[in-house]
C-alpha cells in the first residue's frame, strides 16, 4: 500500500458511499415534543458527512480527535469541541479512527430554525440577545475555554432532561454562547464564502473529504481524487471549487497546516519532524506556507501557545 492509498476500512467506507452518491442537504425531522431538536449519533454514521441544512446547529464532540471543515475553514478537534454552525453553511467532522473502530455517541447536536427564534422572540423579547450571535454564525463559530466547557455542560444537561427542565438548559446554553467573550470565540469561514451547492457536487465533496482527511500526510493528488469519484480532472476541479469555495490543493494545504498546529501545540517534536509528518516535502516550503497562513513561523507559534 502506498502512502496515498486509503486503508482497507477507509476504502470500504468510500466505496459504500460512492454507490449511493447521496445529496448532502440534510433533512432535519421536527420534534413534536420539544422546542428544538436534540440528538446524538455515532461515528461513522449516515448523518456524519459533509452536509448543510437551513437550520442552525450547535455541535458538541464528546470523544476522539480528528479534523473538521466548516465552510472553507479546516481545523482539528478533540473531545469538548463546541461549534455553532449557521443556516446553510456546509460542515463535516471526520474522526481519526482505527480500521473498524466506531465511536458511540460521538456527537451531541442541537438544531433549530430561524422561524422558531423569530416567533419566540416576539413573545419573549429576551431572546433578541441571541440575534447577533446567529448573524455571526453565518461564518461558523468555535467556542473556546470556559465558554466551551459551560456550553458542553448545558448541551449534556438538555439531553438528560425533558419538559421545562430541558427548556431551562436550552436558554442557559443560549446565554453562555451569546455572552461568550470574543477571546473565547473563533470565527471559521471567510466572510465572502458563498458555496454553490447541488447534489452532484455535494456527493463528490463528501467522498473526497474522507479521502483527503484519511491520507493528507501522504501523497494526496487531484488525479487520484478525481479517479475516486470517476470524473475527469477538469470536471472534478470545477465541482470541488464550486462546492467548497477553494481549490483542491488549497484544502490539502490547509489540512496539513491544521495538523501541524496541533502537533506544535501538543508535542515536543522537532519542527523538521512535524514538517514531514504532516505531508510537506521540505522544511523551507513548510515554513513559508505556515508563515503565510498563521502570520508567524512555526517556532514563534509554538513559543506563543506553549509559553
Amino acid at each position: 500500500m502506498t502512502a496515498a492509498e486509503p486503508t482497507d476500512g477507509a476504502t470500504a467506507r468510500l466505496a459504500e458511499r460512492l454507490l449511493g452518491m447521496r445529496a448532502n442537504r440534510e433533512i432535519i425531522p421536527p420534534d413534536p415534543n420539544h422546542s428544538v431538536r436534540w440528538h446524538q449519533h455515532d461515528y461513522p454514521s449516515p448523518v456524519a458527512r459533509w452536509n448543510y441544512h437551513p437550520e442552525y446547529e450547535i455541535h458538541l464532540i464528546r470523544k476522539g480527535t480528528g479534523k473538521f471543515i466548516v465552510g472553507d475553514h479546516i481545523g482539528t478537534f478533540e473531545a469538548g469541541h463546541v461549534a455553532l454552525v449557521g443556516s446553510g453553511l456546509p460542515h463535516d467532522w471526520v474522526s481519526d479512527l482505527e480500521p473498524g473502530e466506531v465511536l458511540e455517541n460521538r456527537d451531541a447536536v442541537i438544531q433549530f430554525d430561524a422561524k422558531w427564534v423569530e416567533q419566540t422572540a416576539s413573545l419573549v423579547p429576551e431572546m433578541l440577545e441571541v440575534k447577533p450571535l446567529l448573524e455571526q454564525s453565518a461564518r461558523g463559530i468555535e467556542f473556546l475555554g470556559r465558554s466551551a466547557g459551560n456550553a458542553a455542560a448545558a448541551i449534556e444537561a438538555m439531553g438528560a432532561s425533558t419538559g421545562l427542565e430541558r427548556l431551562h438548559h436550552l436558554f442557559e446554553l443560549f446565554a453562555v454562547l451569546a455572552h461568550a467573550p470574543q477571546e473565547e470565540r473563533r470565527y471559521l469561514a471567510d466572510e465572502w464564502f458563498r458555496p454553490q451547492l447541488d447534489s452532484q457536487a455535494a456527493a463528490v465533496v463528501d467522498l473526497v473529504l474522507e479521502y483527503v482527511f484519511t491520507n493528507h500526510a501522504g501523497s494526496v493528488t487531484m488525479a487520484e481524487a478525481a479517479a475516486l469519484v470517476g470524473m475527469p480532472e477538469p470536471t472534478f476541479s470545477k465541482y470541488f471549487k464550486r462546492a467548497t469555495g477553494q481549490n483542491f490543493s488549497d484544502l490539502v494545504r490547509k489540512l496539513r497546516l491544521a495538523h501541524a498546529r496541533r502537533l506544535l501545540e501538543r508535542s515536543d517534536k522537532a519542527i523538521s519532524e512535524i514538517c514531514y509528518e504532516v505531508g510537506f516535502s521540505n522544511l523551507s516550503n513548510f515554513n513559508r506556507h505556515f508563515l503565510n497562513d498563521a502570520g508567524e513561523t512555526p517556532r514563534q507559534y509554538r513559543q506563543r501557545v506553549q509559553g
